[in-house]
């Protein structure tokens, strides 16, 4: 299968062309090492209230996909076309979650972990996306917010993490404005069942991501590359956010509500001097930041996104898009390189990052200030919201074997962007909590199982969880609060 050039996560690395460097990429040595992206905050301790989790999505993780009455998403589809995944492999295992949920429970709790940041799979709940609720998948959530808390252990639920059910799809999906409102359904079935004990939502996880790597790219369900779609898609994913906004917060008293962004600084190929590079870098930063970050902050859309919206948005729409919100999540792994390129109907191409940098398992530029960035930026921009880190961590070189159990360069990675969090609260952001990803090797979207980046291995074969050297040292910060010098 042809691929865009563009890798999971970020439209900043030419995957194309990093793929022949395999682990080469990834400077398992070279992350030992202090590098001018890095920040050194004057403490190095942590709040007593800080959140200390591990994220996962539901997908990935849960299997059991036609379990208790859930219904199929648009990636049950995806995963079974050839080409589709980088191994061939599918999620209908993942890492068993669904099943041994207790087991994970058990594992954050030895860890001293407060937050567990999980997804909900909407077509457990409907399974065509709308319609009569389903009970039985209700309860497998309910079971797992309840082993939660009797570890301690806050849950933070996703609501929407990509799996679009794929009877809504049939319908138009996203590019439909019905989906916005049946989002808010959604929320309203799982706030009224759920909402006596589940108290932390997200929203949405990375629409940017969905929007772009789903619709336009083609790379993630539901598998689309057409350009047209992503207006609609944009704007009736920030229509649905908001409307499944005021939904939670109708079905209980004391929800704590927010949404998760994939948060990157859009850097021009070249430096801020290259002038035509930074129109490109700009037009990104317009679709990939602000077209999520405008319409929930100030209730606009960035003037450059007007021709993809025209005749998209209705009377009253931004009102329901500005929420009060209790908290941003910020998902960060890398900043994106952008050139201009006037043979692309976006004009924009991805740039390789800058010649030296410090590259990770898929070719991007390993960078800690580019999340002291992002979070400032919100901090500055958009009225110093509370913020919590909900996903950033680092994958494994690819490959089909064993996972690496001595994984210090992982280590090195987290201390690298803690320091970055630190240096962020020091001027001034809100930053209160941070979730790495992941807790167990899993299924990785498009790359399969290629890319692991659990703190736990897993052995696909027996399921058997193994602990890797990042697992004890996560554990300990959670326990102390305080962030090492060195590994």
């Amino acid at each position: 299968m042809e691929r865009s050039g563009v890798s999971r996560r970020t439209l900043g690395a030419q995957a194309l062309g990093m793929a022949a460097l395999g682990g080469a990429a990834f400077g398992l040595e070279g992350c030992e090492n202090a590098r001018p992206t890095d920040l050194k905050p004057k403490s190095r301790r942590f709040p007593e209230d800080f959140v200390w989790g591990v994220a996962t999505a539901a997908f990935q993780t849960e299997g059991g996909q036609t379990a208790d009455g859930r219904g199929p998403s648009v990636w049950d589809l995806f995963e079974k076309v050839p080409g589709h995944v980088k191994d061939g492999s599918d999620a209908t295992v993942a890492t068993d979650s669904y099943r041994r949920f207790q087991e994970d429970v058990d594992t954050m709790a030895a860890m001293a972990l407060n937050a567990y940041r999980f997804s909900i799979s909407w077509s457990r709940i409907l399974p065509t996306g709308e319609g009569a609720v389903n009970a039985a998948g209700l309860d497998h959530y309910a079971r797992l917010v309840d082993a939660l808390l009797e570890k301690g252990i806050t849950p933070y639920a996703t609501l929407f993490h990509w799996d679009l059910p794929q009877g809504l799809q049939a319908k138009g999906g996203w590019a439909s404005r019905d989906t916005a409102q049946r989002l808010a359904d959604y929320a309203h079935a799982v706030v009224d069942r759920l909402g006596d004990r589940l108290k932390h939502y997200i929203v949405l996880n990375e629409a940017a991501v969905h929007a772009v790597f789903g619709h336009v790219l083609g790379e993630h369900a539901p598998g689309l590359k057409d350009i047209g779609l992503l207006g609609k898609v944009v704007h009736h994913m920030n229509l649905g956010q908001g409307l499944a906004m005021q939904a939670l917060r109708a079905g209980t008293q004391g929800a704590t509500v927010g949404t998760t962004m994939a948060l990157q600084p859009c850097r021009p190929a070249g430096g801020p001097w290259a002038v035509w590079n930074r129109l490109a870098s700009d037009g990104l930063d317009a679709l990939w930041n602000k077209a999520w970050l405008d319409p929930l902050f100030k209730g606009s859309y960035p003037k450059d996104m007007d021709d993809l919206l025209k005749g998209v948005v209705r009377d009253g729409d931004m009102a329901v898009t500005r929420q009060r919100v209790d908290f941003l999540g910020v998902n960060y792994y890398a900043p994106a390189y952008v050139r201009l390129d006037l043979s692309s109907p976006s004009k924009i191409a991805p740039a390789q990052p800058p010649r030296g940098a410090e590259l990770d398992a898929f070719g991007r530029h390993i960078d800690p200030s580019g999340l002291f960035e992002v979070l400032d930026r919100v901090r500055r921009e958009y009225g110093a919201p509370r913020m919590l880190v909900t996903e950033n961590g680092c994958s494994d070189p690819f490959g089909t074997g064993p996972a690496i159990l001595d994984d210090r360069f992982r280590i090195t990675y987290l201390r690298r962007h803690l320091e970055a969090v630190l240096a962020a609260r020091e001027a001034g952001c809100d930053v209160g909590g941070y979730f790495e990803w992941t807790l167990v090797d899993n299924f990785e979207w498009d790359l399969g199982y290629t890319s692991k980046f659990g703190l736990i291995a897993m052995d696909r074969k027996t399921g058997a969880r193994t602990p890797k050297a990042s697992a004890a040292w996560y554990a300990a910060l959670a326990r102390t609060g305080g962030l090492p010098a060195t590994p």
